[in-house]
């Protein structure tokens, strides 16, 4: 299901009109350098495609003839590769021989210009390829090494290309070469070594290696696959490689270029979601595709109302007439993919449909929808409720399969993780302190449940509810009250009773609050103005009506209503302040 959303993908970027997305037995590649050549093979020069400055500079992506899968041994590209394949000339690398080196480096431009004869053996009058075999065959690179960027070139492994003097593309991407590389790929049908593609169940013959995905976060630099078998123990009735698992050479060639477009830096089709770098698409052209990662990314501090526009078009019909999104029946593809050794994991998969994603989304908000102060945001950011549950707040502390859970939850409008809720009152009772998103998480985790479960209790609302008398929200109220009481009786006080009694309060009420109340009386023997001692007396009345004896615990749920009831009784003595 999943290669064959993302070949229809690239079915659909290769029909659209402007959609820059390479043909088969291609790639967009970068090539940080050209050599410059002559109609002769002579050297002209040594073009830097890269813009920016220092270690921002970024190289041009070029169209290429697709590369060669490199593992151990030694396999060249075609009219593009590293110093090492391109002259002989290898990366250093201080953990091995400089002789051994150069040995395989020559080796490796053996071999370059081997691939280079073998796939343009019907073309060899070519003037193009005659000059870049020529200048090859020459071995006369001095005006090259002496170049000013050749020794970063050669330090850094970077790639190389070729171009004639009197053109503006790479010689590879000539019209008649570009016709030869692609008369090259393609296949004939039937035959002993085909195979029913499993993603297209038509006959092709198998890819034995599949091209690495490269731009997962946490993944190697170099790519990994979705789709490998590189151990006796995952192979099958003496089947190698590729042939256990058997996906077409068109399949395979239209599933890695659709995700390693989506992936690449700076696409508009990825988001991260813990260590999940997350990709999305929808069958056809769609405007949530556009306001996707803007609705759950972390705005940026030019424009703060990103995220708040972004989710208003879900509300609103895309144009004048159109239905809303809510009702739009396009197929809509939600991915996530994690990191795991070589391979790469699916950390979540989502596949419906642009309404109902839209809806989920939406649903989603409006369980979070929380009271807040002035300066803080009506919606908050997937990475901001996520990074609440992490140690110091930090994203490299987000619990890995609690971000994809979440995710998924969010996507299929399903209840949130049960661990979402003990990741929050644990970060609660440690840091002692129920924050913005805190609250929003706990509000959103307990609604849902009772909604989606049918549960007789009472839903927990955005704002304070008198009228909740769930014993868990009423001592978080309490709390909340007694601890207010404190802070106007000791102003400046440099810790409250939430730093020393949370803990106990919110798990065993019994063991905390018989002494919280007795404290209480004292507090409210310093308030000099008598007037608000007996307002906040009459809190306290109001919350306590009803309660006989405190508990000896609170179930899990209820200490999430505990923490929603302190932070809303919070925000109501701060918004009747603000109103005084």
């Amino acid at each position: 299901m999943i290669l064959q959303a993302l070949a229809s993908y690239y079915r659909r970027l290769s029909e659209e009109a402007g959609a820059e997305v390479a043909p088969e037995g291609f790639e967009k590649k970068e090539i940080p350098f050209v050599i410059v050549l002559d109609r002769s093979g002579h050297f002209i020069g040594l073009d830097d495609t890269r813009e920016g400055e220092g270690k921002k500079k970024l190289a041009r992506v070029f169209t290429v003839p697709k590369g060669i899968k490199k593992t151990s041994g030694i396999a060249a590209n075609v009219l593009w590769d590293t110093p090492a394949y391109i002259v002989g000339r290898p990366k250093p690398d201080p953990k091995k021989e400089t002789v051994k080196l150069l040995e395989r480096a020559q080796e490796q431009f053996q071999c370059f210009q081997d691939t280079i004869r073998a796939t343009f053996s019907d073309n060899e009058q070519d003037e193009a390829i005659a000059a870049v075999l020529n200048f090859l065959g020459k071995r006369d690179f001095e005006q090259l090494f002496s170049h000013t960027a050749w020794k970063e070139i050669e330090e850094k492994g970077m790639n190389i290309s070729f171009r004639l003097d009197t053109d503006t593309c790479l010689i590879c991407q000539r019209p008649g070469i570009v016709a030869q590389l692609i008369g090259n790929t393609q296949r004939v049908e039937g035959g002993d070594t085909h195979r029913v593609c499993l993603v297209s169940g038509e006959p092709d013959e198998p890819t034995r290696l599949h091209t690495a995905i490269k731009g997962v976060w946490g993944a190697q630099t170099s790519g990994a696959n979705i789709v490998s078998f590189n151990l006796d123990a995952f192979r099958s009735y003496g089947k190698e490689q590729g042939l256990n698992a058997p996906v077409g050479g068109r399949a395979e060639f239209a599933y890695t270029t659709a995700l390693n477009s989506m992936l690449v830096k700076g696409s508009k089709q990825r988001m991260q979601v813990g260590d999940a770098s997350t990709v999305f698409w929808a069958e056809k052209k769609n405007d949530l595709e556009d306001v996707f990662a803007d609705i759950f990314g972390e705005p940026s501090k030019e424009n703060p109302e990103q995220a708040t526009k972004a989710i208003r078009i879900l509300y609103e019909a895309p144009k004048a007439g159109a239905p809303p999104l809510t009702e739009d029946y396009t197929p809509f593809f939600v991915l996530g993919l994690a990191p795991n050794a070589a391979r790469i994991a699916v950390r979540f998969w989502h596949a419906g449909t642009v309404g109902e994603t839209a809806r989920h989304i939406l649903q989603h908000f409006e369980d979070c929808k929380m009271v807040h102060g002035p300066k803080q945001p009506g919606f908050l950011s997937l990475f901001r409720l996520l990074v609440s549950t992490a140690l110091q707040g930090k994203s490299e502390n987000i619990p890995p399969n609690l971000a994809g859970e979440f995710m998924k939850a969010i996507l299929a409008g399903t209840p949130y993780p049960k661990t979402l809720l003990a990741a929050v009152l644990r970060r609660c009772r440690a840091e002692r302190e129920i924050t913005y998103p805190r609250a929003a998480l706990l509000k959103a985790v307990l609604a849902r449940a009772a909604r989606f479960y049918r549960q007789s209790e009472q839903e927990v609302g955005m704002a304070l509810d008198t009228g909740n008398s769930n014993i868990g929200y009423r001592l978080g109220r309490l709390f909340a009250t007694l601890e207010k009481i404190q802070e106007e009786a000791s102003p400046g006080i440099n810790a409250t009773i939430r730093d020393r009694f949370y803990g106990a309060a919110s798990s065993t009420p019994v063991a905390a609050f018989p002494h919280l109340m007795k404290l209480k009386n004292h507090h409210l023997a310093k308030l000099d103005n008598r007037g608000r001692a007996v307002n906040l007396e009459k809190v306290i009345g109001e919350i306590m009506d009803g309660i006989v004896d405190f508990p000896t615990h609170l179930s899990l749920q209820d200490q999430g209503r505990f923490a929603v009831g302190y932070y809303h009784q919070r925000q109501a003595f701060f918004i009747k302040n603000e109103t005084n």
